[in-house]
């Protein structure tokens, strides 16, 4: 059996958990899956019976949020946003190793009340197959507060959600994965509206050079330490190349700059942390 032919059954699987719910309000960030999950649930259970729900803070960049706003727009899915306002719960800004554990705690005890609220008795998240098995301590907040993983219990990884993205035409299908920005700040570091800002500033500049694929600035007080892509590497330490990428980073407010050499590695501050193993 072919690898798409079991991404398809997996999604029919998918559509039957859905329409065995009835109704979901989906806690949407406009990412792959949390799209790729909307879009499914539109198709399987109607426009009444579904509703994306975006949560906006100083920890989503911009863009991001306009993104997710534009792509429930252009497929019919019921959109409301919230303010979570989690910048402001000093247990997330004191930054422990568990700060994804009270966003979400934050997240959902909006958003579970509001599918009350609306009629809705299942909450689901994005979270696939894949997910399962990463530090993600976000995930105990969501099981706290009855939220379910349709995603991960019809086994579908990243990959397939990818590929059958692609075959319905979604622009995320190749959309790097874009985890909120605190992720760029170390453990123990205070999570504040103005570093946030810095991250987000920073990224913007570097997009706005043409970087493309994963990026990351991670946020060291006065050092941003730069990820790209391996395969970019060489390109960006060119010295002509390098001196815009520095003064790039520089006008965001950094005194220092580093690329690191390593290029981009998902949670790499869980790794130096000593969260998870390297």
């Amino acid at each position: 059996m072919t690898h798409e032919r079991i991404a398809a059954e997996k999604e029919a699987e998918l559509g039957a958990w859905l329409r065995q719910r009835g109704s979901v309000l989906v806690g949407y960030s406009g990412g792959v899956d949390s799209t790729y999950l909307a879009v499914v649930a539109r198709q399987a259970l109607g426009r009444d019976a579904v509703l994306a729900v975006l949560g906006r803070s100083a920890s989503v960049p911009a863009e991001q949020a306009r993104s997710a706003e534009a792509i429930a727009y252009a497929n019919d899915i019921p959109l409301r946003l919230v303010d979570t306002g989690e910048v402001q719960d000093p247990r997330y800004a004191a930054n422990p190793v568990n700060r994804c554990y009270f966003c979400k705690s934050v997240l959902w005890e909006v958003l579970v009340p509001l599918a009350r609220e609306s009629g809705i008795e299942t909450v689901v998240d994005g979270t696939n197959a894949d997910d399962v098995g990463e530090y993600r301590p976000g995930a105990k907040a969501a099981r706290e507060n009855g939220v379910e993983s349709p995603l991960a219990d019809v086994g579908l990884t990243k990959a397939e959600i990818r590929v059958l993205s692609r075959e319905r035409g979604l622009p995320t299908w190749s959309q790097p994965s874009s985890p909120c920005l605190a992720s760029r700040i170390p453990y123990g570091s205070e999570v504040t509206t103005e570093r946030l800002a810095q991250i987000e500033r920073a990224e913007e500049l570097l997009r706005a050079l043409g970087i493309t694929g994963d990026l990351r600035v991670r946020h060291h007080d006065d050092v941003a330490r730069i990820e790209l892509e391996p395969a970019l590497i060489d390109y960006w330490l060119e010295p002509a190349n390098a001196r815009q990428l520095v003064d790039s980073v520089r006008s965001a407010g950094y005194r220092r700059v580093t690329v690191d050499l390593r290029g981009f590695r998902s949670g790499s501050l869980n790794v130096l942390e000593g969260v998870v193993a390297g």
